[in-house]
């Protein structure tokens, strides 16, 4: 009886995260498929027609007040904000109660992504220093956490799930260092009196939340008045998501017992009387319904609620239009090459980067003590996971945009992130099927 206990919660514990585990390896093959289809068309004679559409203008606004912007900015500023508030949102849950909540934790992950980080982006700049492509070392920093867990996912059931949780950790904690680096060195020419401003809404968010002020409604409104004065002062646009991201109340304001006392004497009222089945239900049912969501409601974070809403958004939409936006590179161009100094510098930086980054500092962090290997993982099963890390892909795509100006430079630096991923995705798969081979379900 306990045994079976102890499971149902430990099933309950580890069910959110299965469920996170599987919207992202599906969401990997949507970007897989925006991807191709974006690389097919504009390699075809209807390229035209691809280009056109993404330079389409688009407004919002009235009278004085316009804002006008093509679609490929709306897409790349604007929807792409949602993708970093989900980041936000996910990032703050890993802080307060997910596997960066406490140090011991912490290490392992912190450390592996610091590594995986610091050594592609030196590799890079060893590469490409003094050249008109030195501004892209940012690039080759990023982990796709979409793609890499849709490609763990493959290899099935053998793979420890302690391995899955220490890549999603340090997958994670490698979105922090992007969202730093995107603030601090691919925001320019800032207008301080903007941004200031966007500061005081900010500190209003922020004391609302002090005075447990939990309606969603007032956070994305208050968040919108951000985005808006962050596009105008200069700061790229998407970090409004973040910090929006990290003013959400995280606070539940029912506890368990009380939810679970709560649900049951609304069930008991439900079928108080006859229980029959009738085509519409009485105005008792209808209260305890009422009540019910009420419940619902209140035992959920507002941090939550939005995470689990905008998450499967966020994948099947968001990122697959990013993509298909951002990967239509015309190959037959004369500058564009898989060969050029800029794209293999990119292959060579996330590959050997990542791997020696995530591996070499992990392996420290185990020999000096300072974390431990997860359960049933050892340093080969590390190897292919840091393989892993080096699928950049989406967060790669968005620092070149912001990176490079010129369109030779950008294209090559989007080949060099698809073939680099393209290798390294591949390379993990295999790797990481020969290493849990012998692995008991």
């Amino acid at each position: 009886m306990v045994i079976d206990k102890t499971k149902d919660t430990v099933r309950d514990i580890m069910n959110p995260f299965y469920r996170f585990f599987k919207i992202e390896s599906s969401g990997g093959i949507m970007l897989i498929a925006a991807t191709v289809i974006a690389l097919v068309w504009a390699n075809t004679p209807l390229r035209n027609i691809y280009f056109e559409i993404l330079e389409y203008p688009l407004a919002i606004g009235a009278g004085d007040f316009l804002l006008e912007k093509s679609l490929h900015h709306w897409i790349n500023d604007g929807l792409m904000a949602l993708f970093f508030f989900l980041v936000g949102l996910e990032i703050k849950r890993e802080l307060m109660a997910g596997e960066l909540s406490s140090p011991s934790k912490a290490a392992l992950p912190i450390g592996a992504a610091i590594g995986g980080m610091v050594v592609p982006a030196f590799i890079f700049f060893l590469l490409q220093g003094g050249t008109p492509a030195a501004d892209g070392w940012g690039i080759p920093m990023a982990t796709d956490i979409a793609f890499s867990i849709g490609i763990l996912t493959l290899i099935g059931k053998r793979v420890p799930l302690a391995l899955k949780v220490f890549l999603v950790a340090f997958a994670i904690v490698d979105d922090i260092g992007a969202v730093m680096v995107i603030a601090l060195f691919y925001s320019q020419d800032i207008l301080w009196d903007m941004a200031l401003l966007s500061m005081g809404f900010y500190l209003l968010l922020l004391i609302s939340n002090l005075f447990n002020v939990r309606s969603v409604i007032w956070y994305v409104l208050i968040g919108h008045i951000i985005w808006f004065l962050f596009l105008k002062s200069g700061i790229h646009p998407t970090l409004a998501g973040v910090l929006v991201a990290f003013s959400i109340p995280v606070n539940r304001k029912l506890k368990f017992d009380d939810f679970v006392n709560e649900s049951k004497a609304q069930i008991d009222r439900f079928c108080r009387t006859a229980c029959t089945e009738k085509m519409t239900l009485s105005n008792v049912q209808l209260e305890v319904i009422d009540n019910m969501e009420n419940s619902i409601s209140r035992v959920q974070s507002p941090l939550q609620s939005l995470e689990h809403l905008l998450h499967p958004f966020v994948t099947y939409v968001v990122m697959p239009v990013f993509a298909f936006a951002n990967a239509g590179i015309v190959l037959t161009a004369g500058e564009v090459s898989v060969f050029s100094g800029v794209s293999l510098s990119i292959i060579i930086a996330l590959i050997a980067g990542k791997v020696l980054g995530i591996t070499g500092f992990t392996w420290l962090m185990v020999r000096f003590k300072i974390g431990n290997l997860p359960s049933r993982v050892n340093m080969k099963m590390i190897f292919g996971t840091a393989m892993l890390g080096a699928v950049g892909f989406t967060m790669s795509l968005f620092i070149s945009n912001l990176a490079y100006s010129d369109l030779a430079l950008l294209n090559n630096a989007k080949i060099g992130i698809l073939a680099g991923s393209f290798v390294a995705g591949i390379s993990g798969y295999l790797l990481l099927k020969s290493f849990t081979k012998n692995i008991e379900k």
